[in-house]
């Protein structure tokens, strides 16, 4: 099959776009594969980020990106499927077979029900996702879950520290883990993660309600670093989603809370959002609504360590792997065109 990939966000080269590019590599295997994107260079830049062999994989030029429909139907209709990740909107094809696929719960969606009779499939990367969209759209979505690489294991023994990974921004409430852990005594927290220009001033501001607690803060680590900080922390926070009313600014599935997992790290997260999906309470790690139970939970770990919940942890991980995403869309792929 002929099949074609669009991202309108493909240079942002985050979770939605390791998403879309593992299964076109995955595709790429056994159909002719392209993505939809006028800088030639972005899958080397994308190989690099996400360590993917894309090799297989071509470049198209973007007619997604102009107005020009009659472009676009006649594009479109060379391909036997085209694969969407959409920013809300509904996109034109032609194509014999279309998947559109929502990261995002958004509240606002135009709805063109003739644009929409095209898609066969709708799928969402969680069950949070797909309950919101399914609400606007009127269709049931499925959900097959992002795929998440295991951190490599280290020989690393595990220390007194707290770890939460996620973008300095203030919709990932660091401030709020730096709260919570005035609270705790004999333990060191890292927060990791990218760092925008835009987001600057937050940052700033969290180090200054950082100082004098033993509270690391890490800008733009490398894989490596953020790999030996998995390995080495032994209780995993997240907090995005408190306090908050929009979807669109809870955590809308969670991959760093199960790359932490896989690493042998305890999660305690924010009850909300996607990561209920992830997280059983009291079985492979705890779920948390307010401050006081966040640090109740993380002392529960604390007193009484053991390897039950680590090991449950890291079992809990591999029900988000590479090999189940592939397999969920092989399966969608064989519905679709049966």
């Amino acid at each position: 099959m002929k099949i074609g990939f669009y991202s309108p966000y493909l240079d942002s080269l985050g979770g939605g776009e390791r998403y879309v590019l593992t299964l076109a590599a995955h595709w790429a295997g056994t159909h002719d594969v392209s993505v939809f994107w006028d800088d030639r260079t972005i899958l080397q830049k994308a190989k690099n980020r996400f360590g993917i062999d894309l090799s297989r994989v071509r470049t198209a030029e973007n007619v997604f990106r102009t107005r020009n429909i009659f472009k676009k139907m006649v594009v479109s209709r060379g391909y036997d499927l085209l694969f969407f990740l959409t920013d809300g909107s509904i996109p034109t094809t032609f194509a014999k077979y279309n998947i559109l696929h929502f990261q995002v719960p958004f509240q606002r969606i135009p709805i063109h029900p003739i644009k929409l009779s095209r898609f066969q499939v709708i799928v969402c990367n969680s069950d949070f996702t797909k309950r919101h969209i399914d609400r606007r759209l009127g269709k049931r979505a499925i959900v097959i879950y992002p795929p998440v690489a295991p951190i490599p294991r280290k020989r690393t023994v595990k220390k007194n520290m707290i770890l939460s990974v996620g973008r300095f921004h203030p919709l990932k409430k660091q401030d709020v883990l730096i709260e919570a852990f005035r609270k705790l005594k004999g333990y060191e927290l890292v927060l990791a993660g990218g760092l925008l220009p835009a987001d600057k001033d937050y940052i700033r501001r969290l180090r200054l309600e950082a100082k004098n607690l033993n509270i690391r803060i890490v800008p733009n680590p490398s894989f490596d670093l953020l790999t030996r900080l998995y390995n080495a922390s032994s209780i995993y926070w997240h907090a995005a989603g408190y306090r908050e009313t929009n979807p669109e600014n809870m955590e809308h599935f969670g991959i760093s809370t199960v790359e932490a997992m896989s690493a042998g790290s305890v999660p305690v997260v924010y009850n909300g959002g996607g990561l209920p999906e992830i997280v059983r309470e009291g079985r492979d790690g705890y779920l948390w609504t307010n401050i006081h139970e966040l640090v109740n939970k993380t002392r529960r770990i604390i007193t009484n360590p053991g390897k039950k919940l680590p090991q449950h942890a890291i079992a809990r991980s591999k029900e988000f792997s590479t090999t189940k995403f592939t397999d969920g869309f092989d399966q969608l792929l064989t519905d679709i065109t049966r």
